[in-house]
């Protein structure tokens, strides 16, 4: 099974992004870490720590269901965008699986940045 962002607006032609379950957990676990803590000690990803010990602008998609849950508002892209962006410009490009991370943080990206000018949700499917 796998996972679809895509922005709200009803475009079939918008941008998407897409993982398998596993993929998009080992993108996440990546966020986490650029973030400076493990995701798998969080509380509801096998762990006890409180998500309200740590302080990130990703945690409505770090703390996401994996297969539903709510939709990300256009306002929660925004503010997700400027963090992204710059967990991308910090790595270096030399290793192979930040580099397949980093590539799905640019689509990503594109999908967020759509909701925000069309101010629309990020959907998960």
């Amino acid at each position: 099974m796998g996972l679809l962002l895509f922005p709200g607006d009803g475009n079939v032609n918008s941008p998407d992004v897409d993982w398998s379950s596993s993929g998009f957990s080992a993108f996440r676990t990546w966020l986490a870490q650029a973030e400076g803590f493990v995701l798998a000690d969080m509380y509801g990803f096998g762990g006890e720590r409180p998500w309200s010990s740590v302080s990130t602008t990703l945690e409505p998609l770090l703390d996401h269901p994996d297969d539903a849950g709510p939709d990300l508002t256009s306002a929660q892209c925004v503010a997700m965008l400027p963090r992204l962006e710059a967990i991308i410009d910090q790595q270096d490009g030399s290793d192979p699986v930040a580099r397949r991370h980093v590539d799905d943080a640019r689509r990503l990206i594109a999908v967020m940045r759509v909701c925000r000018e069309k101010d629309v949700d990020l959907y998960f499917g």
